[in-house]
Parts: C-alpha cells; structure tokens; sequence
C-alpha cells in the first residue's frame, strides 16, 4: 500500500489544531491486533460467541488499545506527523466497541512547550456519539520537514480460511445427511465425525470393531449412545458393510476411518456390488488459500497415478460437478502441463488440447476449458498477458486438472505446507460421495471435507447449489488494516 505523508514543526503548529479520522472495527481488525500483540484474550476475538459477556452486539470487543493505536496513527502521519516522538498518553474508557461499529478519532492541540512539547486532547466517539475514550497526549514535535512523502507499506495476509467457513456455513439450513464412517478406531479418525455432526453436517453411521471404537471414544471423552453403530470385525467387513449401506440408500455418503484406502476402495469400485457409476472415480481437493478469492479444486491427486485421456475426461467433469456444488456456476478450468503451447514431445499438452475441444463440442459440460496452460499462466493474469495468452480461462482458473498424480500431490502439499491453505476433498464418480480422510488432516479440513459432501449431495439431488454469492472482504489487508 502506498501512503502519502507530511508534518508540521513546532512553530507550525496552533493551539486549536484539529485532526480527525472514521474508523470501522473489523473483524479483520480485531485479528490483526490479536496476531500483532499476541493478546489472544477470547473476548477480542469474532470466533469465541458469547463471551463478550452481552456488552456489544456480536459478543467481540474491541481491545482498548485499538484505540490507542488509532490516535497515534493520527499523531505519527497527519499531527504534527512523521517524526513525532511520544513522551507521554493517558486514555480513560467509557464505552465498549464491536465489529461493525464506527467510530471517529480526533486529536486537537491545546498548548504547546518550548522547546518541542506538544499537548494534545484524544477523544474516541462512536457514530451514535456515546464517547469511548478520552484522554491526553504529550508528544516531541518533528526536528524536520517532510512534504508529500510517499512510502511503500507492506500488505499484510491473514490466514484465517474464509471460503472453508463460507462453504460450512451454507450448510446450515440443509438436513444433516446420513454418512457412513468406516474404521472410526482412532481418536483423530472419530473426532472428525463427531465435530461434523455437532455442526449439523452429518448423521454418522460408526462402523468398525465396537471394542476399539469405544475405546477411541473414551480417549475423547464422547458417548456414542445416540448413533447408529455397526459392529465389524475387520477392515474389510467395515468397508463392505458401507458400500451396502450405500447401496440400499440408507447412507449418502461414506467417510474413511483408520484404515488403508486400497482396502475401501476395492469394496467400492467391486464390479458385483460396488458404487460404480459408470464414470471414472477421482479425488478433487479443494484448497482455501490465503489472498485467493475463490476455493481452488485440484485434481486428480490422490487416485489416478498417470491417467490417459479417458480418465481426464471423467476427472474434468468430476471436478466441474464439484465446483458447481459449491457456488461457481460456470467454473473456469485450467488443464496444466509443463508449458502453454501445444508439444507432441510432452504428451499431457495433447490432453490439454483434447479435452478442451471436447469441452467445446459437449463432452464435458458446466464448465470453460482452456489447455494446455503453466501454473503461473493459468492462475495469474499478469503472468498470461506476458505471453500472449487469449482466453477465457488463463489468469482466472478456479479447476486445475493436473497431468499426474505425483504433479497434483506435490502442488496440493505445497499450497497446504508452503502456502498456508486448509485442504479438503472428496472422491466422486462414485454413486455416492467419498471423504478420503488423511492423518495429517486437522479439525477444520475434515469439517470441510463433510461440508462438500453434503453441498454435493444437495446439487445432485436438486440441481441447485446451496452455496450464496462470497461477501466477505478480500484477505489481503492493507497495513491501515482496511480491508480491500
């Protein structure tokens, strides 16, 4: 962010020198101070409800040395400005502020002192006009003169997972759909179901070896009395006593425990019994990375080791059917490879050009396909016009399909480990959806991964998504802490 900035000296400066600036409190605000402080105090912070103790609407408050912070804003840039150095502040607090509550902070000059002294009067001021604080500032005034001097601020990125919470969140008027677990004989593997049906996703079905599943419980502390619970002997009867129950329609999805994802998924692509559809089955992880404004779905990079042309045929369309579920009427698809161009000598560039023109002709359907493309290519903009790229798709792909597994896996990890972003997915192709969970998945990627299921089964039954238009404000913040 770039700023402009100027002062005034001390014989510059008049008693009666006013200065003002409205402020919104932000949720981001509220982050960014936490995060800066490391004052983590529940009470400041919008994700802890009701423990603002009834004091503003929402529950967060805003910590009193905000406001602090926004008069020496006021004090360091604008009066008397750069260069000015504090000796001294008081501030008393009046009244409580919340997200979404503007206020107006001024600082006026009411005397001066040789040699550089500056006493100023503070005031904060809700819009409504209840005062929040008041209070006095002694400040050196600034040894030089600064005029229209621009600087260049840092952005600041938060990482905190917008489009996880927006996807959860769309669930909430939907009915919990019944979703088998298969294995859930570890603490971590059980919590994840447990957490998904406490926020109203899921109606687990615990299927598994009723002795270590209840010995996982324990660890927890969780009583599993109120669900539906299948006793098992092994992984393979788990995992053939799901796909049943999937079968007969009693569960709409299936969720892996503790237990391998071959065996599960030997039951499930069974030519007598499985959950064949009659398309390919993939994995599409969908990343909710930091300073993107849109979930990111990457496929396939779990299943399918070096897919030929069939198979990408059915990832595209599977990734385009889940990026339809979650809110993206026409996803944009970017099929990756190597370079940009068309190269009989890298095989994946003639796959990206097939299946764009099977795109154009309706093979696959619901999306724009544009291939073949380069990562940087088919996710910036700047990146596509620098080489000359005219598309629809190039700089704006929402869907990258990724020419092998050993590609997509290393890319999803990347952007998890390297690039801060919460990762989910699910299995389609199947007749029902399939959560692939991981040991190193936390609390929140697997609550996600519940949340696409259920928003996918909700599109394949009504055609209709249940996810609304994003509202919130973009996660790269300016250093005014304003959100762009």
């Amino acid at each position: 962010m770039e700023i402009v900035v100027s002062n005034k000296l001390f014989n510059e400066i008049k008693v009666g020198d006013r200065v003002s600036m409205d402020r919104v409190c932000t949720e981001h605000d509220l982050y960014l101070f936490a995060s800066v402080t490391g004052n983590f105090n529940p009470l400041h912070l919008p994700d802890e409800p009701g423990l603002g103790q009834g004091e503003v609407k929402g529950g967060a408050v805003a910590p009193s040395m905000w406001f602090a912070a926004l008069v020496a804003n006021l004090l360091g840039t604008t009066l008397p400005g750069p260069g000015t150095l504090y000796r001294s502040q008081s501030l008393n607090f009046h009244a409580r502020v919340g997200v979404g509550d503007e206020v107006e902070v001024s600082v006026e000059v009411i005397d001066k002192r040789e040699p550089q002294l500056i006493i100023l009067e503070t005031r904060v001021v809700k819009s409504s006009g209840d005062l929040v604080a008041d209070g006095f500032a002694e400040v050196f005034a600034p040894l030089h003169k600064v005029t229209d001097v621009r600087l260049e601020a840092p952005g600041i990125m938060l990482r905190k997972h917008r489009h996880c919470e927006r996807l959860v969140a769309s669930c909430a008027g939907l009915k919990p759909i019944a979703m088998a677990v298969i294995c859930p004989e570890e603490p971590q593997a059980l919590e994840g179901a447990l957490r998904a049906h406490a926020a109203g996703l899921i109606e687990p079905v615990l299927i598994g070896n009723r002795r270590r599943v209840d010995a996982a419980a324990a660890s927890l502390g969780a009583d599993l009395a109120q669900f539906q619970r299948i006793d098992a002997d092994s992984d393979f009867a788990s995992s053939a006593a799901a796909v049943r129950m999937a079968r007969e329609g009693k569960v709409q999805a299936l969720m892996k425990g503790h237990l391998h994802t071959d065996v599960m998924l030997a039951e499930v692509v069974r030519r007598d019994g499985g959950l064949r559809s009659g398309r390919r089955i993939s994995h599409v992880f969908v990343m909710d990375t930091p300073g993107l404004e849109h979930p990111l779905f990457i496929s396939d990079a779990a299943i399918n080791i070096a897919p030929d042309l069939a198979a990408k045929a059915d990832i595209t369309q599977n990734a385009i059917n889940l990026a339809r579920a979650c809110g993206i009427a026409v996803p944009k698809v970017g099929i990756l490879s190597a370079v940009e161009t068309v190269n009989p000598a890298i095989p994946s560039t003639i796959d990206a050009a097939v299946l764009a023109k099977m795109a154009e002709r309706g093979q696959i359907v619901g999306g724009i396909v544009d291939g073949p493309l380069a990562m940087d290519n088919a996710v910036n903009l700047a990146a596509a016009r620098s080489k000359g790229i005219q598309s629809l798709v190039a700089g704006h792909a929402q869907v990258l399909i990724v020419p092998n597994m050993e590609a997509g896996n290393m890319l999803a990890k990347e952007l998890t480990f390297v690039a801060s972003s919460l990762a989910a997915g699910l299995v389609l192709g199947a007749s029902v959806p399939i959560i692939l969970t991981s040991r190193a998945d936390d609390a929140q990627s697997r609550l996600m991964s519940c949340a696409l299921a259920h928003l996918y089964v909700h599109w394949t039954k009504t055609g209709v998504t249940a996810v609304k238009a994003p509202a919130a404000p973009a996660e790269v913040i300016d250093q005014d802490g304003a959100g762009l």
